[in-house]
């Protein structure tokens, strides 16, 4: 197996990653996990993935490259993901798949913050 790819990745990002994949899990039933699997996944875990990038580059307008690095891979793979997500548009279950998807995200982003204390 070759080495994992990895780069520095803010913590931000990766909670916001989080959030996509975790929203991708509660609509496909691909859990998380494997969707972040470091090994060859199945296509349905794959799909899911390629939609949780694709999802975060469009509603955080994240470049290529901090997509691939928040979810641990490189430009060239997110960017095939985000080809894949796009065509897939064409079809109609999908393409309202993503537009819930993205109000979603959008809804919890621009929601108050809220400071907890310790």
């Amino acid at each position: 197996m070759e080495d994992a790819y990895q780069v520095p990745v803010r913590q931000e990002d990766r909670i916001k990653a989080g959030l996509a994949l975790q929203l991708v899990a509660a609509s496909t039933g691909v859990p998380k996990e494997m969707m972040e699997l470091r090994s060859r996944l199945d296509n349905r875990a794959c799909r899911a993935r390629w939609l949780a990038m694709y999802l975060a580059y469009v509603t955080f307008g994240w470049p290529m490259d901090r997509v691939g690095h928040a979810f641990g891979l490189n430009r060239a793979t997110a960017a095939a993901a985000c080809r894949w997500a796009e065509d897939g548009r064409d079809r109609p279950v999908v393409d309202e798949l993503l537009e819930r998807l993205e109000r979603c995200v959008r809804d919890v982003l621009e929601a108050p913050a809220c400071e907890l204390r310790a």
